[in-house]
């Protein structure tokens, strides 16, 4: 199974984000991955597909996204637009209702699709019917290993300023996930950073914006300092096996 993961496109068509020219980055992401990973069988998206929850974003956004040979699954981050997002973006049918959370079955891993928006805020949460919904899909995997992807990390990554307000409660979600053993790895956006970990037994992989890139941590910087890193952007390629989780990042101009 070869999943192609992207986060953070921060797209908008009319004006850069940032002095980046964030329409340009994700054309010239979906030509590689259509010239060198058009046998991949799926696409996420983990949020903040937009930067400023325009309709005509979300529409143009959609257009592209059609190019890929492969389906593709969107997540909402904090830059997104719950009601947008419906409206111009194709769900599984299996979607909540309230909330933009679905399960993508893999022949190995049950994909789960985490929507850890909050409203007003930069920062992410499950909230209790959230959480119970996937109380449902992990009890209901089994015995079959789980992956989440969410936008918002729930753990902490050695990034101070990122670290600050990403998830609220982090330490009551981990400590749910860590009590389920089919819960193997999670996949985040949000912090612009690529890291990787495990915590409570559990495999952990954030990466670099499909635009955008956050300075490293040292030397320190606030977000009064703030000034994008001149880092090339990448996406994911995610092989799963049945024991097996590996992650390339692909950086593409």
């Amino acid at each position: 199974m070869k999943i192609i993961w992207l986060t953070d496109l921060h797209f908008n068509l009319r004006e850069p984000v940032l002095g980046v020219n964030t329409a340009a980055c994700l054309d010239a992401a979906l030509r590689h991955i259509n010239e060198h990973y058009a046998n991949a069988d799926l696409c996420v998206l983990s949020g903040d597909l937009v930067d400023k929850e325009e309709p005509e974003d979300y529409a143009a956004l959609r257009s592209r996204l059609d190019t890929l040979p492969m389906p593709w699954f969107p997540l909402p981050g904090n830059h997104d637009n719950r009601g947008q997002f419906r409206q111009s973006l194709v769900l599984p049918e299996n979607s909540m209702q309230s909330f933009i959370q679905y399960v993508v079955p893999t022949p190995t891993h049950d994909l789960i699709c985490l929507d850890t928006l909050r409203e007003g805020s930069a920062g992410g949460e499950i909230c209790e019917e959230r959480l119970a919904w996937l109380v449902a899909q992990i009890e209901a995997a089994g015995d079959k290993p789980v992956c989440l992807f969410m936008h918002h990390p729930p753990m902490t990554l050695d990034l101070p300023m990122q670290d600050q307000d990403s998830f609220y409660d982090r330490e009551k979600f981990l400590s749910f996930l860590t009590a389920h053993s089919n819960v193997k790895y999670i996949f985040a956006g949000h912090v612009h950073r690529a890291v990787s970990g495990q915590v409570g037994g559990i495999g952990y992989t954030t990466m670099r914006s499909l635009s955008i890139q956050a300075p490293p941590p040292v030397p320190a910087w606030t977000w009064d300092t703030f000034e994008a890193a001149s880092e090339a952007p990448n996406y994911g390629v995610v092989s799963l096996r049945k024991d097996t989780v590996n992650v390339q990042f692909i950086e593409f101009g």
